[in-house]
């Protein structure tokens, strides 16, 4: 049997794939990364079975720094009308949720900072995907920039009190989560240091070499079987979401 491939789109040099991507080849993909802007995003997406997209310091919207950034998003959409399986994770959930109709801004209640809990919501529990997670998840949080509006017809997957928007998915296949699970405590520390008035706001132990090892052996029980299903639902052998039911108005 042929390895399914997966693009790989790394929008930032300081967020790997990292063990994220040891999952998906342990469960037989094949990666294709390409670390922007340096690598051009191929023109066509038929060679692939599937989509990631990751994290980065930009904004979703930043095109004046960053003018590569409207052809991620135009990618990401074209993904999703083909119905090519996507996962997109921090800045890559933001640039989904924008390419499809969404908004995004800076957060209100400022910075999302350090290991933390979300939670899944009614649409989760018959999800592919997230069905068989827990109900409170380990994540890692890092971003300044929060999902202020789902695109139309998205369905929440997880929540964190202090920004709702933590999951969700688009149509059958296409998913972005706000949180990081493809971090290593090393990554995490070299953010730290890179954005020092981001890592105050958390708690003073959050950040130690000896609570981030905890946090991701917690992250890889959870998020390792998720990224098997990931490559089980682009191979196939996971049937996507079920279409949603439109129901008409009662006369």
């Amino acid at each position: 049997m042929t390895a399914p491939k997966l693009l790989v789109i790394q929008p930032d040099e300081s967020d790997p794939i990292g063990p994220f991507g040891d999952w998906l080849t342990e469960a037989g993909a094949e990666l294709d990364i390409r670390l922007l802007p340096g690598q051009a995003l191929p023109s066509a997406l038929g060679e692939y079975a599937g989509v990631v997209c990751l994290g980065g310091g930009m904004g979703a919207n930043d095109d004046a720094a960053h003018p590569w950034l409207a052809d991620v998003r135009k990618l990401l959409s074209k993904a999703v009308g083909a119905r090519i399986p996507t996962l997109a994770i921090c800045l890559g959930s933001q640039l989904l949720a924008a390419a499809l109709g969404g908004a995004v801004a800076e957060g209100d209640q400022g910075p999302e900072v350090g290991p933390g809990l979300v939670s899944k919501k009614d649409a989760a529990w018959t999800d592919p995907l997230f069905a068989d997670l827990p109900l409170m998840q380990d994540v890692l949080q890092f971003h300044n920039d929060a999902i202020t509006r789902l695109p139309a017809g998205a369905e929440l997957l997880a929540s964190s009190p202090r920004y709702p928007n933590q999951a969700f998915r688009f149509d059958r296949c296409a998913y972005g989560v706000q949180f990081h699970i493809e971090t290593t405590p090393e990554i995490v520390l070299d953010w730290a240091r890179q954005s020092p008035e981001m890592a105050e706001l958390t708690r003073p132990d959050a950040l130690t070499p000896e609570n981030l090892a905890k946090v991701h052996a917690d992250i890889t029980e959870t998020w390792r079987p998720f990224a098997h299903r990931f490559v089980r639902l682009v191979s196939g052998d996971l049937a996507p979401a079920a279409e949603r039911q439109r129901t008409l108005p009662m006369a």
